[in-house]
C-alpha cells in the first residue's frame, strides 16, 4: 500500500499539489492524467525521493522495489541487448560474484550462486530481454549495435525495456507510448496487462489507459482526484460533475450538435460494413465524453478552405526507400474527401511515404501527380525540432498571414493556450509539448488541403489529443496520417493501408482486427511456412482449396444477397431522412420561426422533427443488424 499523507509540492513560485492525500492498493492499477506542466512528472520524482515535499509525507512498504523510466541515456558502446540486461542489478551482481568463484574454484559459492540465479529466473534473462526488445520494434541484428547508435526516439524505446526488465513491485512509466508505432503500443498493453505489480502510469493515449488502467488520479486545480474506473469511465464522471454548472452545460449542448452533424454526414457515405460499425460505435462513445473536456484550454478549428480541388494527387507505380526500395508498386488515388490511417510496424516505410508524397525525399521510382492547386500541411517531430528558437510564437503565427491583425494572431494563438506575455517569449524556452502544439498551429494556420500526419499526438496531453481529434472531423481537406493513437485513427479516418513486407495495400477490417492480425504475427506466417515446404503434391492440393474457395465464396455471395439488398433500401432511405432532417434543421435555424404568428407552423416542424430522429434512430438500429449479418455470414 502506498499513501499520500496531505502533501504539498511546488516547482518554484506555483503550487503543483496542495493538501492533498490518496492511498494506492498493492497490485493497483492508476493512470495519472492532467494537463501539460500540471506537476504529474514531479509526483513520480516525490514518489521516488528525487525531490522534496513543502509539506506532507509519502509512506511507502519497507523494501518495496520500484522501476521507471530513464529520461536520459548518454551515448555508450553498451550493446543494446546488454543494456536492457544491465537494468537487473541483482543479476548482474550475482553473474559477477560467480565469476569470482569460478576463477577461484570456490565450489560451495558456486553452487550457492548458481541457486539465487535459478530462484531470480536468471538462466532466462538473456531470453527475456530479447523478448523485450523485439516486442518494442527491435529487430534481432539491432541487439548488439551500441547505445551510441541509436536516436534519441529508439534510445526512449530502450529506456522502457531495462524499466520493464529490472524486478519491481511498483512501475511507474511516465509518457512510455510516445515515440512507440502503433504495433509496439499493443504489444506495450498486453505486456502490462500482465504485469503482477502496482503500475503508475502517465500518458496521454486514451485507448492504451483503457486497456491497462483501473483507477485515474487527476490533477484538477491543485488537488489530486481520484475516479474509479478506466479512462473513459473518468470522462463520464467527470462530464456528470460538470453539466452540474449551466454553464458548461450548455458548451456540452453545442458540443453534442457538433458531433452529431459529424456522424450524420458520415453515415451517409459509409460504404464498408466492418468499418462502418466501428466507426459509428467510435463516434457515439465521443459523443458521450465530449463534455468532459468542456472546461479544456484548447480550442482550435481549420480554416475554412479556398481552394479544395476534388483530385488531390495521384500515385503510381511508386517504390521508397534510400539505397534500395523499401516498399515498391505503391497506388494510391487521394481525392478532397480521402482519410487514410497508415499502418505497419516501425521501419515499414510509412514515414518515408509521408516524406516523399510531402516532397521531403525523392522516390526511387514511379510517378507522383498532384494538383496544381495543391496545399500541404506537413507535420512530423523533426519540423517540432527545426522551429527557429530565437522567434516567438507571434512572430511564427503573423508570418503565416502578415495582414491579420495582432488581436487576430493572439485570439489564434489563444486557442492552442498561449496566452498573455507567453506569445512573445522565445520558443528556445519552451517544453517539448508546447513546442508540439506550436508546431500544429503553425500546420493548421497554413490552410491545407491535403494533411499529412507523423505521429502528431506525441508530447500532447489528453485535452490537447481531444482538441485536435474535433478539429480534425470538422477540417474539410484530404487526411493521411501515421499515429499509434487508436482513438484519433478511429474518430477521424475511414480507411486504412497498411505496409508489409514492402508491399502497400488497403486493409479491409478495423483497428480491432488489425489488432488480431498483429497477434499472429508474434508465430511463423502462413506464407514463409508454405514457400518453404510447398511441394509438388502441395501445389495441386493449393490449386484444389483455390477451386473450392471459389465455390464457397459463390456460395456466400448468394447467402449474402438479400442482405445487401436491404442493406442498401435502408441507406436509401437514411439518406432520404438526412436530406428533410437537414432541410428542416435550416427552418429552424431561422429566428423568425420563432415569431408568434408562426407557432402553429413551428409546432409542426418541431413535431416533425422528433418523428424523423426517431425514424431514423429505428432505421439506423436496422441498418447495424444487417451489417452485422453479413459481417457474420
Amino acid at each position: 500500500m502506498i499513501s499520500l499523507n496531505r502533501i504539498s509540492l511546488m516547482r518554484g513560485n506555483q503550487i503543483l499539489i496542495d493538501n492533498s492525500s490518496l492511498t494506492l492498493s498493492g497490485g493497483q492499477r492508476t493512470g495519472i492524467i492532467g494537463r501539460n506542466g500540471a506537476g504529474k512528472t514531479s509526483l513520480f520524482k516525490a514518489i521516488e525521493g528525487e525531490i522534496a515535499l513543502e509539506q506532507g509525507a509519502i509512506e511507502l512498504p519497507k523494501g518495496l522495489r520500484t522501476s521507471t523510466m530513464s529520461q536520459e541515456t548518454p551515448g555508450s558502446q553498451r550493446g543494446a541487448l546488454e543494456f536492457v540486461i544491465d537494468a537487473d542489478i541483482t543479476y548482474r551482481s550475482l553473474e559477477k560474484a560467480l565469476q569470482q568463484a569460478e576463477s577461484d574454484d570456490d565450489h560451495t559459492a558456486m553452487a550457492r550462486l548458481h541457486s539465487e540465479l535459478e530462484n531470480i529466473e536468471g538462466y532466462t534473462i538473456r531470453n527475456r530481454a530479447e523478448q523485450l526488445l523485439s516486442g518494442l520494434g527491435f529487430s534481432t541484428d539491432l541487439f548488439d549495435q551500441p547505445v551510441s547508435y541509436f536516436s534519441g526516439g529508439w534510445r526512449v524505446r530502450l529506456n522502457l525495456a531495462a524499466a520493464l526488465m529490472r524486478p519491481s513491485e511498483l512501475l511507474m512509466l511516465d509518457e512510455p507510448t510516445n515515440h512507440l508505432d502503433l504495433e509496439a503500443t499493443v504489444w506495450l498493453e498486453q505486456w502490462l496487462q500482465r504485469y503482477p505489480g502496482t503500475l503508475l502510469i502517465i500518458s496521454h493515449d486514451r485507448s492504451f489507459l483503457d486497456a491497462v488502467i483501473e483507477q485515474v488520479i487527476s490533477f484538477e486545480g491543485s488537488k489530486l482526484v481520484e475516479y474509479t474506473g478506466n479512462y473513459s469511465a473518468f470522462e463520464k464522471l467527470k462530464a456528470e460533475r460538470l453539466a452540474l454548472q449551466q454553464v458548461m452545460y450548455e458548451k456540452q449542448q453545442r458540443r453534442r450538435a457538433e458531433i452529431e452533424n459529424f456522424v450524420r454526414r458520415f453515415r451517409a457515405k459509409a460504404s464498408k460494413a466492418t468499418q462502418a460499425q466501428s466507426r459509428l460505435k467510435e463516434l457515439s462513445r465521443m459523443e458521450e465524453i465530449a463534455p468532459a473536456h468542456i472546461d479544456s484550454p484548447f480550442a482550435f478549428r481549420f480554416l475554412d478552405l479556398d481552394q479544395l480541388p476534388d483530385f488531390l494527387m495521384q500515385v503510381q507505380q511508386l517504390s521508397i526507400g534510400f539505397a534500395e526500395p523499401v516498399v515498391e508498386r505503391i497506388n494510391l488515388s487521394i481525392r478532397s474527401d480521402t482519410r487514410i490511417g497508415l499502418l505497419g510496424f516501425n521501419g515499414s516505410g510509412k514515414s518515408t511515404l509521408l516524406k516523399v508524397l510531402f516532397g521531403h525525399h525523392s522516390p526511387l521510382a514511379g510517378e507522383i501527380t498532384r494538383a496544381k492547386k495543391l496545399r500541404i500541411g506537413y507535420y512530423a517531430q523533426h519540423q517540432v525540432d527545426e522551429l527557429n528558437q530565437q522567434s516567438t510564437p507571434f512572430e511564427l503565427i503573423q508570418q503565416l498571414n502578415p495582414k491579420a491583425t495582432a488581436q487576430e494572431v493572439r485570439n489564434y494563438l489563444g486557442g492552442f493556450d498561449f496566452k498573455g506575455d507567453r506569445i512573445n517569449e522565445k520558443i528556445g524556452v519552451f517544453s517539448g509539448g508546447e513546442k508540439a502544439r506550436l508546431a500544429l498551429a503553425q500546420v493548421v494556420r497554413s490552410k491545407p488541403n491535403l494533411l499529412l500526419l507523423d505521429e502528431p499526438t506525441n508530447h500532447l496531453d489528453l485535452d490537447m489529443v481531444h482538441a485536435l481529434t474535433i478539429a480534425l472531423q470538422q477540417y474539410q481537406g484530404a487526411l493521411v496520417v501515421v499515429s499509434h493513437d487508436r482513438h484519433l485513427l478511429g474518430n477521424t479516418v475511414d480507411a486504412f493501408y497498411s505496409i508489409h513486407r514492402g508491399v502497400f495495400a488497403e486493409f479491409k477490417g478495423d483497428l480491432k482486427d488489425y489488432e488480431k492480425w498483429l497477434s499472429k504475427q508474434e508465430s511463423v506466417s502462413y506464407d514463409l511456412a508454405l514457400q518453404k515446404n510447398e511441394t509438388q503434391a502441395g501445389s495441386i492440393s493449393l490449386k484444389l482449396d483455390k477451386k473450392q474457395l471459389r465455390q464457397e465464396t459463390a456460395a456466400k455471395r448468394e447467402r449474402e444477397a438479400p442482405l445487401r439488398k436491404r442493406e442498401k433500401q435502408l441507406e436509401r432511405t437514411i439518406d432520404n431522412l438526412n436530406s428533410e432532417l437537414q432541410s428542416l434543421e435550416e427552418y429552424l435555424s431561422n429566428s423568425k420561426m420563432y415569431d408568434d404568428r408562426n407557432k402553429k407552423q413551428l409546432k409542426e416542424m418541431l413535431q416533425r422533427q422528433g418523428e424523423l430522429k426517431t425514424q431514423m434512430a429505428d432505421t439506423e438500429e436496422a441498418w447495424m443488424e444487417v451489417l452485422e449479418e453479413l459481417q457474420h455470414s
